[in-house]
């Protein structure tokens, strides 16, 4: 009964239009007073939700992203999308998609990077002829694919709650599947683009390769710098964050010279407002996770699970369809908070890698965050495109198609996950 209550009141909650935070603790705190506990549960709950060392990392790196937004570092990106897509047919369409990968993991906020490319892509592929729904479609499922690359505070939160997983070894695990969502949302779009004739050959000039490299190279380097120097143990994740935020300090005040110093306090604002939204999540989430935990519902549905015949394929997939929904409606944060504790024992029943598992996770959430027609990343690109998240649906669906095949592909071979933190690791 007391997890009726819980899911059925958060979901209730959520359906009124009550904030993600809020419904998570109201829910977990009902289920607290009906079950009988004491009140003084909850704020040992959220205190044991913020109390890991390694969330202090999590203000540094959204600083880092809110400081590499402002440094120009978007124009750069694009400037090297284009002259390694160049100016064929179909070309725009694919230097979105490039300008996310290269963008990956730079800002805190898959939303962030969907505004910042649809900020820089629309009004020029709407020139080239390509319609406004399918740039939307293009530019909310590029945007998606940047919670799985480091420095992505979705990793680390993971991390942190799960045994046995570090930071570092997430931040590697999700750079090869992280660039493989990329890649595999360049083929439908190219060719939807060709075979829908979008986009003609561009009569810009195509930007030197060298140069356009040489102008953001220092914006790139961020996530070399943060992955060598833990790769070398120069520093701790958490310290990890401090040096990517002086990077990029940096970076935007003395190398590209983009950000004066009155500015400073503002992106320190920024950082400090979308840090306490991650906060206040966590926290409140820690609340329901507690309820969960401690109303005997996740043994009994673990050992259900796992009894069941369809095998751990079986399993997996159903787990799949879960995260897909869960991430239509929710954010990353969340959805690890409410999931994992029940979900981390049935993948260590099945002796499962919880790397591995971690980035199967991350990538199922990519799906769900551009599936319409609740999508916060589509809702963006839409809205700078002038269009509807529904008039997306027929372009977005070739693009989920693409993704589930590679989601199967790192399913079937976990070297792709593993490979690169093993290699580091030694």
């Amino acid at each position: 009964m007391t997890s009726t209550l819980l899911f059925s009141s958060f979901f209730i909650l959520l359906a009124i239009g009550m904030p993600i935070f809020a419904a998570l603790g109201l829910a977990g705190m009902m289920v607290i007073l009906v079950a009988g506990f004491s009140m003084d549960a909850v704020p040992i709950a959220v205190q044991t939700a913020l109390m890991k060392y390694n969330l202090l990392s999590v203000p540094m790196f959204v600083l880092t992203g809110a400081v590499l937004e402002r440094s120009g570092v978007a124009q750069r990106l694009l400037r090297l999308a284009q002259a390694i897509v160049g100016t064929g047919p179909g070309s725009l369409a694919v230097t979105a998609v490039v300008m996310a990968i290269l963008m990956g993991g730079i800002s805190g906020s898959a939303a962030a990077i969907a505004a910042t490319i649809g900020g820089v892509m629309t009004s020029s592929m709407i020139r080239a002829g390509y319609p406004r729904p399918f740039i939307a479609a293009v530019v909310g499922s590029a945007a998606s694919t940047d919670i799985l690359v480091p420095p992505s505070v979705t990793l680390i939160v993971y991390s942190l709650m799960v045994p046995g997983v570090s930071v570092p070894d997430m931040f590697a695990a999700g750079i090869i599947p992280g660039t493989l969502a990329g890649l595999a949302l360049i083929v439908p779009v190219y060719v939807l683009s060709r075979v829908y004739g979008f986009g003609g050959r561009s009569d810009d000039p195509r930007p030197p390769f060298w140069a356009s490299l040489k102008d953001a190279l220092w914006g790139l380097m961020a996530k070399v710098v943060i992955l060598g120097g833990l790769r070398v143990g120069l520093f701790t994740p958490t310290e990890a964050g401090v040096i990517a935020a002086l990077y990029s300090f940096f970076v935007g005040i003395v190398i590209y010279r983009a950000i004066p110093m009155r500015q400073v306090y503002e992106l320190l604002v920024e950082a400090a407002e979308l840090t306490a939204i991650i906060m206040i999540i966590v926290s409140f989430a820690g609340i329901f996770s507690w309820a969960l935990s401690t109303i005997g519902f996740i043994g009994p549905v673990v050992a259900y699970v796992t009894s069941l015949p369809i095998g751990e394929y079986g399993v997996l997939t159903m787990i799949i369809l879960l995260l897909i929904v869960a991430g239509i409606f929710l954010d990353g944060f969340p959805i690890f908070i409410i999931f994992l504790p029940l979900l981390v024992p049935i993948g260590q029943a099945y002796q499962w890698d919880m790397v591995w598992f971690g980035v199967i996770m991350t990538f199922m959430i990519i799906i769900g965050m551009f599936t319409p027609p609740l999508s916060v990343n589509l809702m963006v690109a839409a809205k700078i495109a002038n269009t509807t998240v529904e008039a997306t649906t027929k372009w977005v669906s070739w693009m989920l198609l693409s993704m589930l095949a590679t989601l199967v592909l790192i399913i079937v071979f976990p070297e792709l996950v593993l490979w690169l933190p093993r290699a580091l690791a030694h």
